[in-house]
């Protein structure tokens, strides 16, 4: 039998899905299972949208440009310059989903054994988008009790090495929802000038801040304009996950270049995709506030939730629709599977995902989890209620662990 490639051993299993199984055996069990492992919104798909899927009248549905439809790359120019970010259609590159557009980032600006500074917890597919462009992930861990803000810069410098080629941003931040200041980004473009690294800004959450401090992009930061690749989608804004669009956008004309070359060997980015997606823009102002709102009121009534369950701790997200909280439990991993092989409260489960998938770096978030408010408030109540459960019967809780070594301790 022939071997399988190192690469695809080195691929890490995704946190968000390798618990999928356990989730569907319960599921055939009768269980019902209530997901917030996943980023999926259940807010509704712009009509707009809709509409043109049902209005195609096409006879073929054929390739597009690799670039991506003109059209379509003309209005998100309009798009951006709402949020203040000055680019021209030719900047701009369709991908299909955010995906792709971090995958070709890597393989246009990066060789095999470059390396890519990230902050931790990140988004996992980082490490996996990595691997197939063959470079190296250095991370360096931000701080549940700091709410995951940026690390010092000099925590930063230690890392660089005559291989470091980039950092890469989340921002808003999955999985944490921490939201960079303009303090915080205004050191990671210093850093990005001292040492001309590229900077790989994810902002496909730009819609959900709640601080009202204004959002930076990183196209909002001076004198590294050519270092800046900027990674978008319209999964999380539209509720478009399954259009699988996307767009890397840069000023740097050689690295489009390099780019171009990947997309024309994988021909095109969905059609039907892109054109729900340019409909998309024209959706109603109140539908962005309206979704806005709810993930708000998600926020505050999970955060507090999660906050009055005894030894469970969330920071306040200030962005995304996501947190990572801490749970008393001595392994995240085990207590999530055993949520889902072992453990049902009124016939009813969760499925949340390890935040030790989001780490590179060994025995980090070994307690935490990631949690997705992109369920209705009263389904959030019910969760909380069976998570409150959950955590009373868990063997592994770490309250009861510290009791009992007290006990023994007493004893001896």
């Amino acid at each position: 039998m022939p071997a399988v490639s190192n690469r695809g051993k080195a691929m890490p299993d995704s946190p968000i899905r390798k618990l999928s199984p356990l989730a569907e055996k319960a599921k055939a069990r009768g269980i019902k299972v209530y997901h917030l492992n996943i980023g999926q919104p259940d807010l509704p798909t712009p009509p707009q949208a809709l509409k043109a899927i049902q209005m195609i009248d096409r006879t073929t549905i054929e390739y597009s440009p690799s670039e991506g439809i003109r059209s379509f790359r003309e209005k998100l120019v309009h798009y951006y310059n709402r949020y203040k970010i000055e680019v021209e259609a030719d900047d701009i590159i369709i991908t299909t989903g955010g995906s792709e557009a971090v995958t070709f980032a890597f393989m246009s600006c990066l060789d095999p054994g470059d390396e890519i500074i990230v902050p931790e917890p990140a988004y996992a597919n980082y490490e996996a988008f990595a691997i197939v462009a063959g470079a190296v992930i250095k991370s360096i861990a931000a701080n549940i009790e700091e709410g995951f803000a940026l690390p010092p810069l000099e925590e930063f410098e230690k890392l660089l090495t005559p291989k470091t080629m980039g950092l890469m941003i989340c921002n808003p931040t999955n999985p944490t929802g921490y939201l960079y200041t303009r303090e915080e980004m205004n050191k990671i473009r210093d850093l990005v000038k001292k040492y001309d690294l590229y900077l790989f800004s994810d902002e496909v959450y730009r819609e959900f801040c709640y601080t009202g401090s204004p959002y930076i992009s990183a196209f909002h930061l001076d004198g590294i304009e050519q270092n800046v690749v900027l990674i978008d989608s319209v999964s999380k804004r539209y509720s478009e996950c399954g259009l699988r669009i996307g767009a890397l956008i840069t000023k740097n004309k050689e690295v489009r270049r390099n780019v171009l070359k990947f997309c024309q060997a994988r021909l095109s980015p969905p059609l039907i995709g892109q054109i729900a997606a340019e409909a998309s823009l024209d959706a109603d102002p109140e539908y962005m506030l309206n979704n806005y709102n709810e993930y708000v009121n998600r926020r505050k009534f999970l955060i507090d939730g999660l906050n009055r369950i005894d030894g469970v701790y969330s920071p306040i997200p200030m962005g995304a629709f996501y947190t990572v909280a801490r749970l008393p439990v001595d392994d995240a991993d085990d207590f999530c599977a055993w949520m889902l092989s072992e453990f049902q409260y009124n016939n009813q489960t969760l499925f949340l995902a390890p935040a030790s998938g989001f780490y590179t770096l060994p025995d980090k978030g070994k307690d935490e989890v990631r949690i997705a408010y992109v369920l209705k408030k009263e389904d959030l109540a019910i969760c909380l209620k069976i998570l409150e459960e959950a955590l009373r019967e868990y063997p592994g809780r770490k309250i009861k662990i510290a009791e009992e070594e007290a006990i023994r301790a007493s004893l001896s």
